[in-house]
């Protein structure tokens, strides 16, 4: 096991990533500690999400907005974006193995992982669009 080194700045935002199941950003993460009293500098923030990313505590997920999200789900899953408000979902149904067999043969690559992203539009800007 990769040894840590969970500084107290480090716990607190590995809290806040754990305990969150929006995905947030370093900015979101940021606004959180303030709320729970915390005054941490943002570089000290990204610095400790790039340390639990590398030490695989976290997942950096870079989901084709400006700025990447984390997640402490580490099991295997995809995501989903609304177009429209852009929240974030976990997506627990599994890549079809043809997809990464087809991937392989048209690309010579040998697949280790995939992550899918996908888009539409969640429940509640449905039910928004249709008032």
């Amino acid at each position: 096991m990769k040894s840590l080194n969970l500084t107290s700045q480090r716990q607190a935002v590995y809290d806040i990533v754990r305990n969150s199941h929006d995905h947030p950003t370093a900015a979101e993460v940021m606004n959180r500690l303030m709320e729970q009293g915390h005054n941490l500098a943002y570089g000290t923030i990204y610095n400790s999400l790039r340390y639990l990313a590398d030490k695989q505590l976290i997942r950096e997920l870079k989901l084709g907005e400006a700025a990447s999200r984390y997640d402490a789900r580490l099991d295997d899953h995809q995501h989903i974006i609304c177009e429209v408000c852009g929240a974030v979902d976990e997506v627990m149904t599994h890549v079809p193995q043809d997809w990464m067999k087809g991937v392989a043969e048209e690309t010579g690559y040998q697949i280790s992982h995939a992550h899918v992203v996908f888009g539409g539009v969640c429940p509640s800007c449905k039910a928004k669009a249709a008032n």
